[in-house]
């Protein structure tokens, strides 16, 4: 079964990473940002090699999202984002291809465990199952 496996951030984070502390999290170090870095690429290498992966993207800086919707005449409306009235954005995520929910749930943790600097937020990582034809699931 499919999974989506999300992480949340907020502009401020995509700041700290760049060196720059905000009121919610001290500036990394270059040190910190290649451990987290090295921690999602080995979590992307060991799905891969596992075969579990599916798709897997960081994305860019909340700032450069943008809001869309639709004229009357359907032409696009586009609005500065994210996500009005959100402040913690979807900021990277897996697709990964597994047997269970547990074992989502183990890939999860180990996203979850990803090293930050001290005092920087560690949002939980939100894990949804794809919808794979078979209709919304309430």
């Amino acid at each position: 079964m499919k999974y989506m496996l999300m992480v949340l951030g907020k502009q401020d984070d995509y700041e700290a990473m760049a060196g720059r502390a905000s009121a919610d999290s001290p500036a990394w170090s270059q040190t910190e940002l290649k451990a987290m870095y090295d921690h999602m690429q080995a979590l992307n290498d060991d799905l891969a090699e596992s075969g579990e992966w599916v798709d897997g993207q960081g994305l860019t800086a909340p700032r450069h999202a943008r809001l869309v919707t639709a004229g009357s005449d359907g032409t696009p409306v586009v609005s500065d984002g994210p996500y009005g009235e959100s402040k913690e954005v979807l900021a990277g995520y897996w697709i990964v291809d597994v047997a269970d929910f547990a074992r989502a749930a183990e890939i999860a943790a180990r996203a979850y465990a990803c090293p930050v600097p001290e005092g920087s937020p560690n949002y939980p990582v939100v894990v949804q199952p794809v919808d794979e034809g078979t209709g919304p699931q309430m």
